[in-house]
């Protein structure tokens, strides 16, 4: 199906079905609300606004381009994607900035969502191993027998943590997955030993080894280190809603994509350095601003320089599910309902 069309043919889908409830993600969806400017309001929750794979969030606001777009945007900050979801879900948030592979999970429990621009072309997660494991756990062939940490249970860290293990023949449940949140929470995990190994992002990369708390395993900071580690590309943030909020917002959907697809120029036309200089001071306090920087430009080349989706990637995340998610393993998804383009060509 051709990514222009899938919108309107949801939306044709849902009046026929003529129930508007799981099949379309929900009913009860509604106009987005103005404030006293008449700007439509649209609250946004966020795995983790301090992670640099989220950063066009906050670098959008920092540029004033929610304001210069005509929209009121409320972001909101939650370490773990799986639980942004359901905020999503049960419409306390109107829309999610996190992993695209969320909308294949939730389409295989009759959820509809649906990803409207990409932030990201590779995930920017790295697999680190604890200093003194790196002698035993050399990949993950060795991850049986050891506690691996993730963000949450049901993450994109989760998924992705599992595929590893499966990818190399450790046996489902040989490893014990343990959410240990982000930044110092999984820092103070890995001190504490709770953990052998977890993914994570920067800068809790760049602060684990500044501490010489962990080492790199599988980095998945570019697109090559992804297509190595999960043989494709793996198109990871991105702005998702349900089906129903899209349908029904066409016009504020589209304002925000606007916002990311300049954001995301922005991004291309500046240096590390520029765009660290527009981030709160307190995201780079942990770490100081020169390794913040450093480590922003190790990884630039993870942003997306355009918000479209990479033609193999929606595959590549189904393969990776259908490895191991029970949820997701077996069962028909139609990937065509899972994210569109729509927005992005017309964004201006």
């Amino acid at each position: 199906m051709k990514p222009v069309l899938k919108t309107l043919l949801a939306t044709a889908t849902c009046a026929a079905l003529a129930v508007g409830t799981s099949a379309c993600g929900g009913h009860g969806a509604k106009t987005a609300p103005k404030n006293a400017k008449g700007e439509a309001t649209v609250r946004i929750m966020v795995g983790g606004l301090d992670k640099q794979i989220y950063l066009p969030a906050m670098l959008a606001k920092s540029l004033g381009y929610y304001q210069a777009h005509g929209i009121n945007v409320q972001l909101s900050d939650e370490p773990a994607g799986v639980d942004a979801e359901t905020a999503m879900l049960a419409g306390q948030v109107d829309a999610v900035i996190g992993f695209y592979d969320h909308n294949i999970d939730l389409q295989s429990k009759g959820k509809s969502t649906e990803s409207v621009v990409q932030l990201l072309q590779a995930p920017g997660e790295v697999e680190m191993v604890r200093t003194d494991e790196a002698a035993t756990v050399k990949s993950p062939a060795d991850f049986t027998g050891k506690h691996l940490g993730v963000t949450g249970l049901g993450s994109s860290t989760n998924f992705l943590t599992q595929y590893l293990e499966a990818k190399n023949g450790v046996k489902a449940g040989a490893a014990t997955s343990v959410a240990v949140g982000a930044g110092s929470t999984f820092v103070a995990a890995m001190q504490n030993k709770q953990i052998d190994a977890g993914m994570t992002t920067e800068p809790t990369i760049s602060m684990l080894e500044r501490k010489h708390l962990a080492q790199p395993l599988i980095d998945m900071r570019t697109a090559a280190g992804a297509k190595t580690a999960l043989g494709g590309t793996y198109p990871a943030s991105c702005l998702y809603l349900t089906t129903a909020y899209v349908q029904k917002n066409p016009d504020v959907v589209q304002r925000l994509v606007d916002v990311y697809v300049e954001t995301l120029h922005w991004i291309q036309s500046h240096s590390a350095a520029e765009i660290a200089d527009r981030m709160p001071a307190d995201y780079y306090a942990g770490v100081g601003k020169d390794v913040y920087v450093k480590a922003l430009d190790n990884e630039k080349g993870m942003y997306s320089p355009d918000g479209l989706m990479p033609a193999d990637g929606p595959q590549t995340v189904l393969t990776v599910l259908s490895a191991f998610d029970p949820t997701v393993k077996g069962h028909s998804v139609d990937l065509a309902k899972t994210w569109t383009d729509a927005f992005v060509h017309k964004a201006k």
